[in-house]
This record gives structure tokens, C-alpha cells and sequence, in this order.
């Protein structure tokens, strides 16, 4: 039940992912969802691994904070301009009118955005972080394995739901929905990248 919890928590957290998994279903399809979307549950696991095995470790990257999130943020205000002036919409299709597969080179770059997009966010470390030095205290490592292996496994059904979602509205868009749906993801990263170096800002003044 508290895997389950903590699975609900992070499924309906608002963040940068979410918008970028929507994003890539509608534009990529299923293929370029689920390749975004194995690259955030890659981040996930490590990051659970690091939380739980090398505490101390994380919390050393925890001082590097600023840095870590200064990256994380210019990477997303990257995407987002990229996204919102510059990515040119076209329909993947053959002359058969059947949708054209994603190639490797496309699902590596795909599944490293959903990796870094994931891992530059200090909050992402953080939640890991705080979730298992409290359940450290109170719970054994069988019982933690069993919380966090349920809260990952419920996260990638999430995921994986909001994939076929996003991925089915696909064949109802035009390329001009597309291009819009775009744009406005692109507007969510700037957002987003500009409210996280506002946290890092806020959160340094705080200590200070």
C-alpha cells in the first residue's frame, strides 16, 4: 500500500516529463512514447538504487544542487526553444501512407531526453532522497525493496497509459494540431526551466 502511494504521488506529479511524454506520443507515436518514457524509468531506477544503497552518496550530490539544476534547466529551456521556434512538423509516413518506424539513432536520442529531462531535476533526487532515508528508519531492505519496486512497476503503468492516451490522439490530429500541441510544450518547458532556476535561486537565498 505505501509503494502504491508513492507510485500515485509521482503518476500525478506535474512536471516537465508528463508534458514531454504527452509530446512525443502525439508527434513520435507509441514507439517515440514508450522511448522517452523507458528513459525516465532508467533514471527512476538508478536514482531509487543510488537513494537506497549510497545515501550518503546522494546527499553529496545534493551540494552540488545549484549546478545540477542550472543544467537540468538550461537543458529544458534548450528543448523548449527548439520546440517552440525552430522543430519543423512532419507526418512520418511512406508512399503507402503507413506510419514510417522510428530508427535507432531516433529512439537512442528520444530515450536519453526522457534520462537527462529526469535526472536534472534536483526535485526528482530530492523525493527519492527524503522517501527512502524515512522509510530507511522504520523499514527493513525486503520491506523497502517491496515499496519501491511497487511504486516503480505502478509509475510505468502510468506511463505506459498515458503513452496509448496521448499516442491514440494522434491519428484524430492534423499536422497543424501537431505543430500547435508542440509549441505549446515547447512554451511548458520554458516555463518549467525558468521555474526551476527560480527554486534553485529561492532555495540558496533560504539557506543563506
Amino acid at each position: 500500500m505505501k509503494g502504491l502511494a508513492l507510485g500515485l504521488i509521482l503518476a500525478l506529479s506535474v512536471g516537465p516529463v508528463i508534458f514531454t511524454i504527452i509530446k512525443q506520443s502525439i508527434y513520435n507515436g507509441h514507439e517515440g512514447g514508450f522511448s522517452f518514457v523507458a528513459g525516465v524509468w532508467i533514471s527512476d531506477i538508478v536514482l531509487v538504487i543510488l537513494s537506497n544503497a549510497f545515501t550518503e552518496l546522494v546527499k553529496e550530490l545534493l551540494e552540488y544542487k545549484k549546478l545540477i539544476g542550472y543544467t537540468g534547466s538550461s537543458f529544458l529551456l534548450a528543448m523548449g526553444i527548439y520546440y517552440l521556434f525552430f522543430k519543423k512538423i512532419k507526418i512520418r509516413t511512406n508512399g503507402g501512407g503507413l506510419e514510417v518506424k522510428l530508427d535507432r539513432k531516433d529512439h537512442t536520442q528520444i530515450f536519453l531526453s526522457g534520462f537527462l529531462i529526469n535526472t536534472l531535476n534536483p526535485s526528482v533526487i530530492i523525493f527519492w532522497l527524503v522517501n527512502a532515508t524515512a522509510f530507511a528508519v522504520t523499514h527493513t531492505v525486503q520491506q523497502r525493496i517491496i515499496i519501491f519496486t511497487t511504486c516503480i512497476l505502478f509509475n510505468i503503468l502510468a506511463d505506459a497509459a498515458k503513452v496509448l492516451l496521448a499516442g491514440s490522439l494522434r491519428k484524430r490530429l492534423t499536422v497543424h494540431n501537431i505543430s500547435l500541441i508542440t509549441k505549446i510544450s515547447g512554451g511548458i518547458l520554458i516555463g518549467f526551466a525558468f521555474a526551476l532556476i527560480y527554486g534553485i535561486i529561492f532555495w540558496s537565498d533560504k539557506v543563506h
